[in-house]
Order: C-alpha cells, then sequence, then structure tokens
C-alpha cells in the first residue's frame, strides 16, 4: 500500500508491505525499521529503530492533528489509488499521468490510444496479490498515449498512461 503523507506541509511518500506476516516500512524509499501497536481507539503505540513514541490522532472538522508526546502535527494522508484524492485541488488542464498504484502486473487494458474517456472512466487493471484494481482517468480528456501492454510487470508510480 502506498499513501502520500504531509505533515505540516511537508509531504512524504509511505510504503506499507506485509509478507509472511510481517510489515515492512519504506518512508521516500528508505526503510524504516518500525513497530506498532493500536493501544486504544485513535492512539498508536510506535517504535521506530529504539525509540518508543505514544501517537495519539484527532479530527476537528474536516482537519486531522497528530499528537506525539506534547507536540502536535496538521496530518493529511492521501491514497494514490482514489480518484478523489488525486484530483483534489489539482486543474485538469495539460496532461495527467496515470500511474501504478502499487506493483503489480497489467491485466487488461481497457481502452485504446486516442479514446474519449470521462473523470473516472477505467483505463487499466493492475493486479497484485491476486486482487484487481481499475486505474481510472483522473479527468475528461483523450488518452493521449498507453505506456505498457497486457502482461507488463509494474513498479508503484510507473506512468501507465498519459490522458490530455
Amino acid at each position: 500500500m502506498t499513501y502520500d503523507i504531509a505533515i505540516d506541509s511537508k509531504t512524504y511518500r509511505l510504503d506499507l508491505t506485509h509478507s509472511e506476516g510481517r510489515w515492512s516500512c519504506r518512508v521516500d524509499g528508505r526503510e524504516i525499521e518500525v513497530d506498532a501497536v493500536l493501544a486504544r481507539p485513535n492512539v498508536l503505540s510506535l517504535r521506530l529503530g529504539n525509540k518508543a513514541y505514544e501517537v495519539k490522532c484527532e479530527r476537528v472538522g474536516s482537519d486531522v492533528h497528530i499528537w506525539v508526546g506534547s507536540q502536535r502535527f496538521s496530518a493529511e494522508v492521501r491514497d494514490p489509488r482514489s480518484l478523489r484524492s488525486r484530483s483534489r485541488g489539482i486543474d485538469d488542464h495539460g496532461p495527467r499521468k496515470l500511474t501504478a498504484p502499487m506493483p503489480g502486473k497489467v491485466v487488461r487494458v481497457l481502452v485504446s490510444q486516442g479514446s474519449e474517456v470521462e473523470a473516472g472512466t477505467g483505463v487499466l487493471v493492475v493486479e497484485a496479490m491476486k486482487m484487481q484494481n481499475e486505474v481510472k482517468s483522473p479527468k475528461k480528456g483523450t488518452i493521449q498515449k498507453i505506456l505498457v501492454s497486457e502482461g507488463t510487470a509494474v513498479n508503484a508510480g510507473d506512468v501507465l498512461a498519459i490522458v490530455e
């Protein structure tokens, strides 16, 4: 799972992978040793390396605040697979890249190059761990280029197609 996380307006890319009963965590491509336990609702007991933290999450209206000890941080988590999070605050002018939400294999190409699409129209299907994820167009436009074919192995963030 890949997330874009903004903490006090600084953005990080968080990659979480579950394998053989363990979670692996990468922040901006750097492996981080993490152990986390949900201590109670909205409170996480977190160990990073040899340091332990109690992290509290609070929602105030539409804002999310994270407390680490007595320090408060403004936080926003965006799932790149979500059409809503990809299109928020971004205008629809100019070409937009459709990227792979996770590592996997392209199992279907749903439209052809030059096709007209609406925002939210499925363009490709990527399979990861036997789950199929439809990659949707972030805007109304024309498929300018499809950069992959069925059977292509992709990594999270790889550009799959361009919509103009």
